[in-house]
């Protein structure tokens, strides 16, 4: 069954990386799947967290945040409720473990990067982009420390990225947008670095339960959709980090 904007169950949205969006901070992109649009922006700081401090490790960090009209409905911010919402919390959480599993802690040294994730536009997968997106930004601001001599190595394992893969229909896809998202039968999010191992992945069958074919099937899907997203990575910042 063709989905309802024309793609196969292979493609991905249209991926566009726009690197020094803003200019103040250390890295920055701006990120758009499709409509989806996240502007990722890296903050260094010269200190560590309390319990990091005297071990010579370093620490990355996240912070995720959806604009109030970002989606069709505008959402209260935050601040107006004095916290931050479950879901937010959840997704800068596992995008600060995606980037640090492909940091060397100890060669950054003990500074901190903090990377702001903001949606500006929301159309599915914003944790995906986010992540996507915010490694971007994390290079930007890494080869700018190696430039000033602070560091003397990037800091990197590997590339990492993330791409979201369901059943909408009964058929594996690749990449889902709001449309599908909401009215999928099972949705996961894959994070993998740049050989296609797993990094973490979140799932549920939201609508019914799902086979271990049906898994092996949105897996290669994602697999695939990681190595379309790490090409489009560097593009923009291959020539910083191999």
């Amino acid at each position: 069954m063709a989905r309802h904007d024309g793609r196969k169950p292979t493609e991905i949205r249209p991926v566009s990386i726009v690197p020094d969006y803003i200019i103040y901070p250390e890295g920055s992109v701006l990120i758009s799947c499709g409509n989806t649009k996240v502007i990722c922006n890296a903050t260094v700081e010269e200190s560590v967290p309390p319990f990091l401090k005297g071990q010579g490790k370093g620490w990355v960090t996240a912070e995720y945040n959806m604009l109030p009209r970002a989606t069709a409905s505008r959402s209260p911010r935050d601040i107006s409720k004095l916290k931050l919402n479950g879901r937010s919390a959840e997704i800068q959480r596992l995008i600060g473990r995606a980037l640090r599993s492909v940091v060397d802690l100890e060669a950054l040294g003990e500074r901190s990067i903090t990377i702001d994730c903001d949606v500006i536009q929301a159309d599915g997968g914003t944790r995906c982009a986010s992540i996507t997106g915010a490694f971007c930004a994390l290079v930007i601001a890494l080869d700018k420390l190696k430039k000033q001599g602070v560091l003397n190595c990037m800091p990197l394992y590997s590339y990492v990225a993330a791409v979201s893969v369901g059943i909408v229909n009964d058929e594996a896809v690749c990449d889902l947008d709001y449309v599908e998202d909401s009215g999928g039968e099972v949705d996961f999010n894959f994070i993998m670095d740049d050989e296609g191992n797993i990094i973490e992945l979140q799932g549920t069958g939201e609508e019914r339960p799902f086979s271990k074919k049906e898994l092996d099937e949105m897996y290669l899907l994602a697999q695939n959709g990681i190595k379309q997203l790490v090409a489009a990575q560097k593009a923009v910042v291959g020539h910083l980090f191999r």
